[in-house]
């Protein structure tokens, strides 16, 4: 089960093409300046079933999935269980936005056992003071967009670029 606020069918703003982004509840972070303190309530949300959510996701086979919320780090075992039916059952990548740094996920095996679930991580919590509005698909210039798999296999994080073509 996971608690969720809600879910947004073919957002591109959570990254790269359309993208269903599922939304929970509960963030300990709390960053000032947030664009969504509607989701630190971890009771905020309503429970949905990995079936449940996969419905939605398979009903749009173009748009990849965003896991944001909240932060899906303080459910991670019913998102790693939904990324492991996404990875299963469809070809489509996941994202991932999370205030942990990646290096801190990887201390906390219940965690990790989601970042292995993931492609793309956003990483690292929203700072008002590095606010930078000509980055895209993060908000502040200390969170790295990381590529999960190649970062396990080289044992550091390895960063993506992302620019807006003007």
């Amino acid at each position: 089960m996971i608690s969720v606020l809600s879910i947004i069918e073919d957002t591109m703003v959570d990254g790269p093409g359309f993208r269903t982004a599922i939304y929970c509840a509960g963030c300990q972070h709390q960053c000032p300046g947030c664009h969504n303190p509607q989701s630190w309530d971890f009771e905020g949300g309503r429970a949905m079933t990995t079936d449940d959510i996969m419905r939605i996701i398979e009903a749009d086979p173009y748009a990849n999935v965003t896991f944001s919320g909240g932060d899906p780090m303080y459910q991670p075992e019913g998102f790693a269980e939904l990324a492991r039916a996404i990875h299963d059952r469809t070809h489509k990548d996941i994202w991932c936005y999370t205030g942990f740094t990646y290096e801190t996920l990887l201390t906390n095996p219940r965690q990790r056992a989601l970042l292995e679930q993931i492609d793309v991580l956003v990483d690292g919590p929203f700072i008002k003071a590095q606010r930078d509005e000509t980055l895209i698909f993060r908000g502040s210039r200390n969170q790295r967009i990381i590529d999960v798999q190649a970062s396990m296999a080289q044992g550091h994080a390895v960063t993506l670029n992302y620019s807006i073509a003007l």
